[in-house]
């Protein structure tokens, strides 16, 4: 397992705001991810109802940031491309909140499409075994 300190510096998602704990596994196409951040008070996603479940989806981006980070790594580029997040598609979310869900946040991308231009994933998000949102996004990098 790759802790949050092997990969928080190679995305953009800083303090709070990165919202992954580890990257359980990992290969060229695909990585799961956990996360139990959803149950902070502290949460910087968090509204005076709670944590939405559509914030489900950048759990979704972040794991994909955090893909493409690692594949970048492991290529031999040492440098990270940035990158915007520009669509999400086929969202389907299975609860209406988050906060209340205790234990840890199973987070799932594989990557469909990957260039030079940006690329596109699937996202699943599982808790306690039962999906709870899953969808598609895609990530553009911007022209340096």
């Amino acid at each position: 397992m790759l802790a949050k300190t092997d990969f928080v510096d190679l995305i953009p998602h800083a303090g709070d705001m990165c919202l992954l704990d580890g990257v359980v596994a990992w290969d060229a196409s695909s990585i799961h991810a956990v996360s139990t951040s959803h149950v902070l008070v502290s949460h910087p996603l968090r509204g005076t109802e709670g944590l939405h479940a559509m914030h489900l989806a950048e759990y979704g981006a972040q794991a994909m940031a955090v893909h493409g980070a690692l594949r970048a790594r492991n290529e031999g580029r040492t440098e990270p491309r940035p990158g915007m997040l520009v669509s999400l598609r086929g969202v389907k979310l299975g609860v209406e909140r988050i906060d209340t869900l205790q234990g840890a946040l199973d987070v799932h991308a594989e990557c469909l499409l990957a260039d030079d231009a940006g690329a596109q994933y699937a996202f699943r998000i599982l808790h306690q075994g039962s999906e709870i949102a899953s969808g598609r996004a895609a990530v553009i990098h911007p022209q340096r």
